[in-house]
């Protein structure tokens, strides 16, 4: 009798809002991933141009360094931690039965997303019905591990603005279907600059060049969307 009086309790008090219910993200841990395709030299060579240039623009942007690799995401997606193991494996199985190195990639633009006052530059990448598949094929793989979205703490670190964090969580809540299949729009983050100068800059001549994929990689995204720390990788060079 007693603990069925104290399950009445409780379901009283989650009717009337004293219990809130708790989330999948909140019960298990989730890291937020980005599966993406890791540029050879010549697209690499032209980031760094640009985070050069924009850094110079407003120093208070990020550096392509080890914490801010040049990449092309495929895929951004919250996933159960303790699963991802099960994504690599499934991702390698992707990787097995496609020939991304045979990928010819074109730089197509220089473009931004805006955010305020700033925005993120990067390098556009003509859309093609090859890079749709492989996304599509990504996306399925990961399914069975995903989860709808996740805390601040499934990225490696938050923003200065809790607000950032919020549009973050959102967006990579939200990538599928939002930013794939027609939608995607591939490219190369190259920094963070003034609007203003990213709009005169993006009024310049670009020359479009190809390249190809030097690898493929996971990546625990950072602050920004970045890919801040390699959790696996495959060599496409070899």
């Amino acid at each position: 009798m007693r603990v069925l009086a104290a399950l009445a309790i409780v379901v009283v008090m989650a009717l009337m809002g004293e219990i809130k219910p708790v989330s999948a993200a909140e019960q298990i841990p989730v890291t937020a991933i980005d599966v993406l395709i890791v540029p050879d030299a010549a697209m690499v060579v032209h980031a760094q141009a640009s985070n050069a240039r924009l850094l110079k623009a407003y120093p208070a942007g990020f550096k392509l360094d080890e914490a801010h690799q040049p990449h092309i995401t495929l895929i951004q997606r919250f996933v159960r931690t303790d699963q991802l193991d099960n994504v690599y494996a499934a991702v390698g199985r992707v990787l097995a039965r496609t020939e991304v190195s045979a990928l010819k990639l074109e730089a197509i633009r220089n473009y931004y997303t805006p955010g305020g006052e700033t925005g993120v530059a990067g390098i556009l990448v003509k859309n093609t019905p090859e890079l749709q598949k492989l996304q599509q094929d990504m996306i399925a793989a990961v399914s069975p591990f995903t989860v709808e979205t996740g805390p601040v703490g499934a990225f490696t670190a938050p923003h200065d603005n809790p607000a950032d964090d919020r549009m973050l969580i959102a967006y990579v809540a939200s990538f599928a279907p939002k930013q794939t299949g027609a939608n995607f729009s591939p490219h190369v983050s190259t920094g963070v600059a003034p609007t203003g100068y990213l709009n005169d800059m993006m009024a310049e001549d670009f020359e479009p060049f190809t390249f190809w994929p030097a690898g493929v990689a996971i990546y625990q995204l950072g602050p920004f969307g970045t890919a801040a720390r390699k959790l696996k990788g495959w060599d496409l060079t070899r």
